[in-house]
């Protein structure tokens, strides 16, 4: 499987379908319209966040390099996708990523009600921090330690 690109201005369309696709089902369980599906995702790309996998895309990363660590915004993979590996690999370049930044740690969250990336980003290692409500959502943070990296202070 081919590592993710950074996404560019063509690939806007195909992100957003992507999203649209892969957090959908979500509406009716949580009630309201999932974050990602909210976002801008023109300006995601313009600003060097998104990197897409697949050709066509197929899956997708929106990652924002923080002080002291790598923030996973989100990850998407289009339903017709899901069970080939992309995920893993999506999620494996993430790591990769934080370390080449040189970045000892990933930051994620998801909603409570999303529960299968709970149990998804736990198989991955990733440790609960926080349960804490935003507004209208309930989420879960997480974070990990990426070996190879200078551990957190």
């Amino acid at each position: 499987m081919t590592s993710p690109r950074p996404a560019v201005a063509a690939d806007v369309p195909a992100v957003k379908a992507v999203i649209d696709a892969a957090f959908h089902h979500y509406i009716e369980r949580i009630g309201l319209v999932p974050a990602p599906m909210r976002e801008d995702h023109a300006a995601n790309v313009a600003a060097g966040r998104v990197f897409v996998a697949g050709e066509p895309v197929a899956g997708l990363v929106v990652v924002v390099p923080e002080a002291d660590h790598l923030y996973l915004d989100t990850i998407a993979v289009h339903p017709d996708a899901q069970g080939t590996g992309l995920g893993r690999t999506l999620m494996t370049w993430v790591e990769e990523r934080a370390r080449e930044l040189g970045l000892p740690e990933v930051r994620l969250l998801t909603n409570a009600m999303m529960w299968e990336n709970q149990k998804l980003y736990e198989r991955y290692g990733y440790e609960v921090t926080e349960r804490r409500a935003d507004g209208p959502y309930d989420r879960i943070h997480y974070r990990k330690h990426v070996p190879n990296s200078p551990p957190i202070e």
